[in-house]
């Protein structure tokens, strides 16, 4: 073989090794192009997979919820019928049965009697009771108070009962004793006006609810009275003799209260030297203004001869020792009262009935 030919072989076969080689790397990326699809259409398979694990997964949370909506729903909604159901109950029966809070009011507050040495007042409580069957009353607390200060309290144990769908109006008596407050309170004068509170609780026994207290006040004003002071200014007579001897006894009554009196009617007894002179009742009708004075005329007859050897230091002018004694009826703001008169061991004089010098001495 020639060179030629040798070298054309040669040729030959570089083009066939070139052409094997570029055959088998075309054949090698067909492959791994083949490989790379496979392994996309894998991954894509996988994640599609994964999307519907997921997907399911949702879908049954989601159902899972509904599934709680529907049970809670469904609970919700039971309880609310049975909320519903005795709501109902409660209105019907509240309609049927009207179980609830009686109510009161104190209607009035007033003094019964007064007197020197206590007032006794009467409070007035209305208590109404919408229920259906009588509810008891079981105790009443009270007190009295004067610018915050405790006068009097007390308890009024088992009042009865109060009668249904009614009303009562419980009488509270309560004693007020003017010793027992000025000797607490030094302030507290005799003839002044004080302002009171009264509270009062109540304890009733109600159905269902259970035993409730209803406290309640009132306010007003209660004197501290005082007598009136009484004094013989002095005694005129009309007819002297030693048989029969008539006179008019000149009074004067001094009011030493901070409010007015009324005068109704006057008792009264006149000694002179410790002989009953006269007694009688004068039922002159006057007022006597708060701190004010007021003079009245009372009628008597006596005989001086039971006087003895005294009758003659009453003709000289001299003065004659007299006590007066009795009651006078008067109204006041705060009711009538009676309040008694006393004078013992003055001095006055006997003057003829047109001597108009009345000198008094005491």
């Amino acid at each position: 073989m020639s060179s030629s030919e040798a070298e054309m072989e040669h040729q030959k076969e570089k083009t066939e090794e070139k052409g094997k080689k570029e055959k088998e790397g075309l054949i090698g990326k067909v492959k791994d192009l083949i490989h790379d699809i496979g392994e996309k259409r894998e991954a894509r398979h996988e994640r599609k997979e994964e999307q519907k694990e997921i997907e399911e997964e949702k879908d049954n949370e989601k159902n899972e919820k509904e599934k709680r909506t529907d049970k809670e729903g469904e609970r919700e909604g039971i309880i609310g019928k049975v909320k519903v159901f005795f709501h109902d109950i409660g209105e019907k029966i509240e309609g049927a049965i009207g179980f609830g809070k009686p109510e009161a009011d104190v209607t009035g507050a007033h003094i019964r009697h007064i007197s020197l040495h206590k007032a006794e007042l009467d409070v007035d409580v209305k208590i109404t009771n919408p229920n259906p069957i009588p509810i008891p009353l079981v105790d009443i607390d009270y007190s009295i108070e004067t610018d915050g200060r405790k006068l009097v309290s007390g308890l009024v144990p088992d009042k009865g009962t109060i009668h249904a769908h009614g009303f009562e109006t419980i009488n509270i008596p309560i004693v007020l004793i003017y010793d027992d407050i000025k000797s607490t309170y030094h302030d507290i004068k005799p003839g002044s006006i004080i302002p009171y509170k009264v509270r009062v609780a109540l304890l009733v026994d109600v159905p269902i609810i259970g035993r409730i207290t209803i406290p309640l006040e009132k306010i007003g004003e209660i004197p501290i009275p005082y007598k009136p002071d009484v004094d013989v200014e002095t005694i005129k007579f009309q007819k002297f003799s030693f048989e029969e001897t008539i006179a008019d006894v000149h009074l004067k009554l001094e009011n030493k209260n901070d409010f007015d009196l009324a005068l109704n009617a006057l008792d009264y007894e006149v000694w002179l030297t410790n002989v009953s002179v006269g007694s009688g009742q004068l039922t002159e009708t006057r007022k006597i203004e708060k701190q004010g004075v007021s003079k009245m005329v009372i009628p008597i007859s006596f005989k001086p001869k039971e006087f003895g050897s005294a009758i003659w230091e009453m003709i000289r002018g001299r003065g004659t020792g007299y006590s007066i004694k009795g009651n006078i009826d008067v109204d006041t703001p705060f009711g009538n009262m009676k309040l008694p008169i006393n004078k013992e061991g003055g001095t006055t004089k006997l003057k003829k009935q047109d001597d108009e010098h009345d000198d008094v001495e005491e």
